[in-house]
């Protein structure tokens, strides 16, 4: 994955990063919230010898003490210490444990001692503190000293005494928050990215070249209304869905030039990708452009066509197979004389062997003579094998793609079954692109080019000619 892959995730997921980020400084919060409040109480302790006057034995008493401060810093917490502050101080507490609220450390090339002293009660912290800086210079005379009667070398004195600290130390609510929000930030991009990679149902034209190599020859805009608008190149013909359907009737001209054909099926791997309406709408273009077209409603199961072309036909295609009617006989116009339109007809119980039969291959030849495309709107793969088998009798079959509708593996599924047949594949039409978000394709004009109405020309040309007005 480069950059953009990663941007796009970000765009496409966002919600994701944003819920684990607040997830992570809700906890964040909580745990600042719940911890209880540790206070710090600070002594500083100088170190060193005593009995030199001359500068050489100044020299090497001074790196005495540097070498011996460090092992100073470690005798503060242990019981020779900790032992008589505590019984000064009545603490109900053991020396182990008391250690563990005491840190010390020597500032480099220095002979200063910083003790820190932990505490929940402040004023607690500071008398600890205090205790131990005393008890340390009483302890170090005594282990320093060599007999009884003479004087300890090394002097301890405290340069700082520690003050009851003001606020606490723990928790620190601006380091949780913000250590909150880069690791919800970290976790969120890492959810994000593993919610992309098992995401496997097809956004984009990206997702479907994952998947197959066929070409693309269209792609078609997502509109929450094309349910109570499902002819859309009649309704809003200069919309940017209408001009995309224009665009796929240019692109399958120049699909397969050699030999042209002039039947076409129209299917899709699920029910609800759109084939029928897109079927519909490229035979409006086509006519549109002076072509006669005939639109077969090859969906002898679940027919919608002639409902969302405001037609109705009791006789139809079935008809026809079975030989109870004539072919010229069930034809319907629709709109101008470019279209007619042929219904399923009565649902027969043998949808699969009727569209496989000889006489439905008869069919198609008359109509290819009779028109200069048939376009059929055919079952789904996956479903049932109708629109395979359809695949070979016509002279090529266009995919519909429904944009989180269909997976990645059952459009696989899908191409799979028709090339078992040796069913030609004309290309794939994407459809339900979505406008808006990481996955809308920008080379998509989403806003029209409608003319202007008469009144606004009227209207333009007016002002224009009050300012020439105004200028001269």
């Amino acid at each position: 994955m480069d950059l953009h892959d990663y941007l796009r995730v970000v765009r496409k997921r966002w919600r994701t990063i944003v819920a684990v980020t607040l997830a992570l400084v809700a906890v964040a919060a909580l745990v600042t919230l719940w911890s209880p409040k540790v206070y710090q109480a600070r002594t500083q302790l100088f170190v060193s010898t005593s009995g030199s006057a001359d500068s050489t034995q100044l020299l090497q008493g001074s790196n005495f003490t540097q070498q011996r401060v460090k092992s100073y810093s470690d005798i503060i917490t242990t019981p020779t210490v900790l032992d008589p502050v505590i019984e000064q101080l009545d603490l109900d507490t053991s020396a182990d444990r008391l250690g563990t609220k005491i840190s010390a450390s020597v500032p480099l090339d220095t002979v200063l001692i910083d003790v820190m002293v932990n505490d929940r009660d402040p004023q607690q912290a500071q008398k600890i503190a205090d205790a131990v800086g005393r008890q340390f210079a009483q302890s170090v005379s005594e282990l320093e000293r060599v007999s009884e009667k003479s004087e300890s070398p090394v002097k301890v004195s405290v340069v700082r005494p520690p003050s009851v600290p003001e606020g606490p130390v723990s928790p620190k609510p601006a380091r949780n928050i913000a250590l909150g929000v880069v690791l919800g930030l970290m976790l969120g991009l890492g959810a994000a990215l593993l919610r992309d990679l098992l995401d496997t149902s097809i956004r984009s034209e990206r997702d479907v070249k994952d998947v197959s190599e066929e070409t693309v020859i269209g792609g078609i805009l997502y509109d929450s209304d094309s349910t109570k608008r499902p002819l859309i190149v009649q309704s809003d013909p200069h919309g940017p869905r209408a001009e995309a359907f224009r665009a796929l009737r240019t692109n399958l001209q120049f699909i397969d030039a050699a030999t042209h054909p002039r039947s076409m099926t129209f299917t899709s791997s699920l029910p609800g990708e759109g084939k029928t309406t897109t079927t519909a709408n490229l035979a409006i273009s086509m006519a549109a452009a002076g072509s006669r077209v005939c639109i077969v409603e090859g969906d002898l199961r679940r027919p919608r066509m002639l409902q969302y072309m405001g037609m109705e036909g009791s006789v139809g295609l079935t008809n026809v197979l079975i030989g109870q009617a004539d072919l010229a006989d069930v034809l319907q116009p629709f709109g101008s004389a470019n279209i007619q339109v042929l219904g399923a007809g009565q649902i027969p119980p043998n949808p699969s062997e009727l569209l496989g039969s000889e006489a439905m291959s008869r069919t198609v030849r008359e109509l290819e003579n009779m028109f200069d495309y048939v376009i059929i709107d055919a079952p789904p793969l996956l479903p049932v094998t109708d629109a395979a088998v359809l695949s070979t009798i016509t002279g090529g079959t266009v995919v519909v793609v429904g944009c989180e509708i269909v997976h990645k593996e059952q459009l696989g599924r899908a191409l799979a079954s028709l090339q078992a047949v040796n069913g030609n594949v004309l290309g794939l039409v994407i459809n339900r692109i979505p406008m808006k978000g990481a996955d809308a394709e920008s080379y998509y004009y989403r806003e029209g080019y409608a003319p202007l109405s008469n009144d606004r020309s009227r209207k333009d040309r007016a002002r224009s000619r009050k300012s020439e007005t105004a200028g001269v």
